[in-house]
């Protein structure tokens, strides 16, 4: 096992803290609002936070103990799945752990360019030009247009990569700044959304369920998708935070308190969404122009509506770049450990290059007159239908069903202050593992991520 001591989060709040952040960003503040919007509110609601229950407790937390086990990221943990598994089919392992690994790479593709838009709205915001623009104009005009994002793009994968430049050091630090402003500031908003006229229209969709939505298969299905992808759960980034962890943390502890924080954030940010939708007669299930066209035009209407929008936004750019931050981290230990020599400024150096020069090709939402590569929606419905699903599979299959059960449960129950026994691991072997298995064929099947 590689396990640095410098390269190791410090206090169990900074291990918290970045595991939120990396949970925490786009599937929260944009996702998690529009599709609670055209899925029921409150219905939706319950069947989420369900799911995160048990994926958090299970899934999650596997994933925190087979990074620690083995002392390193995504393609040590599978190489230390498969060798100590019935069989030493260590040579197995080390290829499987590719798949999930291009997962946090193309994600993080992709990524960068949502919130490159996030980024420039907030410096609309703080400009004063987005109150009066034309919503739906403003938007097309750099969600259609080749290389509309470039200095927006830019600035979002230096800070990232600064961010990350010494590992757990400089990642538990940003994400101790980030996610409690994180929190403070989107709170300040849902209590400043609370007094807009109508706003009580908004709770009463959001809490009061609506019991006919859940007879609906896809309600359903959309709530595991989003409670799966929301808490990070790839086979690949959660890994890696897990890897940072000393032997006296509790793995299933923490992994409670990440979903805890997770639903709370997402929770938030729908009492921010919802009330002002229903305030200013908005559409609740936006999709992509929720942040970008009808966040705007609510700004607008708002007395202080600029304020709002700057705090709004950089909160959003908060959790995108703590959520960026993971999925190049995770590639970039993982490149490390399988090749010896690597110099840690060269390499993420390399991934910003790579993460940038593709991206920039692919900044309009959809493909354009011209386009290189299409638009980044197209690309992130790719990673989200196959390869990021496909990796999760992987995961609970290399975890629940590869590795030695003694394996997982005797480091499951380091630093535990209780014991798992047979009621976690056959919970993740059999319940959490099918519904992994089920999201990636359905997602195969629709041929669309979630």
């Amino acid at each position: 096992m590689i396990r640095k001591k410098h390269n190791r989060f410090v206090s169990n709040v900074g291990f918290i803290l970045a595991c939120v952040g990396s949970a925490v960003g786009m599937a929260n503040v944009w996702g998690f609002p529009y599709k609670l919007g055209s899925n029921g509110g409150g219905a939706f609601l319950l069947i989420y936070i369900l799911f995160v229950i048990l994926f958090g407790y299970v899934g999650l937390s596997a994933e925190y103990a087979i990074g620690r086990r083995s002392g390193t990221g995504t393609l040590g943990s599978y190489a230390y799945a498969w060798k100590h598994g019935r069989k030493d089919l260590e040579g197995i392992g080390k290829i499987v752990g590719w798949l999930p690994l291009a997962g946090s790479i193309t994600i993080a593709i992709g990524y960068a360019v949502i919130i490159a838009y996030v980024l420039k709205a907030f410096t609309q915001s703080v400009l004063g030009s987005i109150m009066t623009v034309e919503p739906g104009q403003w938007f097309e005009s750099f969600a259609f247009q080749q290389f509309s994002v470039v200095p927006y793009h830019a600035v979002i994968i230096i800070v990232t990569l600064l961010t990350i430049a010494l590992g757990a050091h400089t990642i538990e630090k940003t994400n101790k700044i980030m996610m409690p402003l994180f929190f403070i500031l989107f709170a300040a908003l849902a209590v400043r959304m609370a007094f807009l006229p109508g706003a009580f229209a908004g709770y009463t969709f959001l809490f009061t369920p609506d019991w006919n939505h859940l007879k609906n298969p896809s309600v359903w299905i959309t709530a595991m998708g989003q409670a799966f992808f929301s808490l990070s759960i790839t086979g690949s980034g959660m890994i890696v935070y897990g890897a940072y962890l000393s032997k006296d943390h509790d793995c299933v502890a923490g992994a409670k308190n990440t979903a805890l924080f997770d639903t709370i954030a997402a929770v938030v940010a729908a009492l921010v969404m919802i009330p002002a939708c229903f305030a200013y007669r908005m559409d609740p299930a936006g999709g992509p122009g929720l942040l970008f066209v009808v966040l705007p035009s609510i700004l607008q209407k708002m007395p202080g509506g600029r304020i709002f929008g700057i705090i709004l936004y950089l909160v959003v750019v908060f959790g995108g770049i703590s959520s960026l931050q993971n999925m190049l981290e995770v590639v970039a230990e993982s490149l490390m450990h399988t090749f010896k020599g690597l110099k840690r400024t060269a390499v993420i150096t390399v991934l910003g290059v790579i993460t940038f020069g593709i991206g920039v090709f692919m900044e309009p939402i959809a493909e354009t007159k011209g386009a290189i590569l299409g638009g980044w929606g197209a690309w992130m419905d790719l990673v989200s239908t196959y390869i990021i699903p496909i990796g999760a599979v992987l995961g609970a299959v290399s975890w629940f069903w590869v590795m030695k059960k003694d394996e997982l449960l005797d480091e499951i129950n380091t630093g535990a202050k209780k014991r798992y026994g047979n009621g976690w691991y056959y919970l993740g072997k059999y319940v959490y593992t099918l519904f992994a298995l089920f999201l990636c064929v359905v997602a195969l099947v629709r041929g669309e991520g979630f």
